[in-house]
Formats: structure tokens, sequence, C-alpha cells
């Protein structure tokens, strides 16, 4: 079975938008690591305080999901092996490549007082999966452009020093890979948005998720039918719906076509609380119990540790430096 990498930033809280487009596609295979990237968060300005509260939160709802075993969940600092490498592709990577970074260009390009972590952590989002010769990396659409890089800097590298990476691929799911606003349908649905009836978070409860979606900004007509273009906010529902409820778009909207807005969106909220609701209890219960939380933040720390070890210690006698 392939390993997989792959990472979740600890900003903010985790909403339906994250479980349905990457989160539900992380599998527990032995051998794979799923990371809370702290030091990703630091392209940023931060809170202390609010960064470890927001580290162990998004650390339990990784192990809500199961990926704690056989797979493994660890935090990115804990592990310094993913910070070197990173030094290492810095000195390997381009200026130019990383000047096309989406997330550069919208957030720091002509700026002079962004941090020169915004401008490269894409190296150490690649350090991140190449520690661990994984094959596959289950991301979001958004996140390709980042595992193309990864997989020119592993390609780059062999070229130069020797077969030492593996060149991963990304998985990406077909349908809900891009969930959108409940408020904008025109925009993702994002951690950063400021109104909260924008996104369904994993810890809402029933009445909570229900009154979000019952007033979601829909479109003209009363018509279900699926239409990214003329129908965003419908389109968005049925996805949502079909994604988590695991029925053709096609088959839901035929069955709810003539019956109204409401029933509709009634049908589309009982589908995505029979969803949340056990990894909201789990996620609180986790919460509840950090002891918990540490206990496999440690045990995902050593394994990740055990297997980063030695593939930095081949860069590193690949490249020509002195290993112990």
């Amino acid at each position: 079975m392939a390993k997989a990498f792959s990472g979740i930033q600890p900003t903010g809280e985790i909403h339906l938008g994250n479980y349905i487009g990457a989160l539900r596609n992380w599998k527990p295979e032995s051998g794979s690591y799923y990371c809370v990237v702290d030091l990703h968060s630091m392209t940023m300005p931060w809170d202390p305080a609010e960064m470890l509260r927001n580290s162990r939160s998004t650390a339990a709802h990784l192990l809500a999901l199961g990926l704690g075993e056989p797979s493994r969940v660890f935090l990115q600092s804990q592990v310094p092996e993913h910070a070197e490498l990173s030094w290492i592709l810095t000195c390997l990577g381009r200026m130019g490549e990383l000047s096309r970074m989406t997330q550069y260009k919208s957030k720091g390009r002509g700026r002079q007082d962004v941090s020169v972590g915004l401008f490269a952590y894409p190296l150490l989002m690649a350090a991140d999966i190449l520690l661990y010769g994984v094959h596959e990396v289950p991301v979001g659409e958004d996140q390709k452009q980042h595992i193309e890089l990864t997989r020119d800097l592993a390609l780059r590298f062999n070229s130069r020093y020797g077969p030492v990476f593996t060149v991963p691929e990304p998985r990406i799911s077909e349908v809900g890979a891009r969930v959108l606003s409940l408020r904008n349908p025109q925009e993702k649905m994002s951690k950063s948005d400021p109104d909260p009836n924008s996104k369904i978070l994993l810890t809402d409860g029933d009445d909570v998720i229900r009154k979000k979606i019952m007033t979601a900004v829909t479109d003209s007509g009363r018509e279900v039918y699926y239409d990214p273009d003329e129908k965003p906010g419908i389109s968005n529902l049925l996805e949502i719906a079909a994604t988590l409820g695991g029925e053709a778009v096609e088959d839901l909207a035929a069955r709810y076509r003539d019956k109204g807005y409401g029933a509709f969106k009634g049908a589309v909220a009982d589908i995505v609380i029979g969803a949340v609701r056990p990894l909201r209890e789990r996620v609180l219960e986790l919460l509840a119990s950090p002891t918990e939380i540490d206990e496999a933040l440690e045990r995902g720390r050593s394994h990740a540790h055990a297997e980063a070890g030695p593939m930095l210690d081949s860069v590193k006698r690949a490249i020509g430096l002195l290993v112990p």
C-alpha cells in the first residue's frame, strides 16, 4: 500500500471545506504521516498562546479521524529534520519558481513588510514530503502547485546527487475538492473568513449547522439542479451533500428538483449533521483529555524522527556533508 504524507496548519478552526477537500481523503495507512504544520503557520504574525491551543486542537481533529494508528500524527516543529532539509532545498530552489507560487502572489508580491518565510515556505512544504519517501500526497486542488514544485525539486536533486528522493504524486478528490463559502459561493470556504456563517466548523452543534445551511445564500428561482455557473449556491450544497452522503450529484438533484429550496436545504442539513456529529463528539472528548493528545503526538514524533533522521543523513552524504 502506498505511503502518504499531508499536513494542515493550526490556524483557525477546522471546517467542512477542510474535511471534504482534504481530510476525509487521508487514510490511516501504515507508514503514512499526518502533520500539524505549526512552522508553516509562522509565515504570518501569530499569538503564542493561540498557537499552542490551535496546535493541540488540530491534532485532536486528526486523531478523531482515526489517523493516529497505524499512521502517525505529529507536530512539525518537534521533528527538527524538517527545518534542516528545508534549508538544503532553499539552496536548491530558484527565485523564479517561488515567485510564481499563488500564495505569495496573492499575499506578498510587491510588499516590503512580509516575512521571508511567506516567500520560502513552499521549500519547507517540499521538505515535509520528501523526508518520508511517500508516493502520494492527498491535497485539495489549491495545493497541487506545491506538489509540482516538490516533484521538480526531487527530480533536480536526484539528477545532480543521485536517486535519494521518491518523486511523489498528488491525490486529489474529483468531487467536493473545493467547497465554497455558504455566504459567498463565488469564494472558497475559508478559515480566515470573518463571517462565522460562511463556514461549518467540525465542532459546530447540530442546531448551529442546520441554521447555517438553511440561511446559506442560494440562487434565483426554486428549481434544484447542478450548474456551478448559473446556480453556484445550490451547486455547492449539492456537492457537499453528495460527497458526504455517497450519492451522485445528478441523482440528488433529480430527487429535489421540484421540491423547493427549503426541503432541499433541510435534507442537506440532515446529511451534514450526520457526518459531523461523531467527529465533533470525539474531538470534544479528546480536548477534555489533553494527555491523550500529547501521548499520541509523542508516539508520532518518535516514529517520524526514526524515519526522517536516516533520510536526512542520506541527503547529507549525497551532497558532501559530514554525517556523524
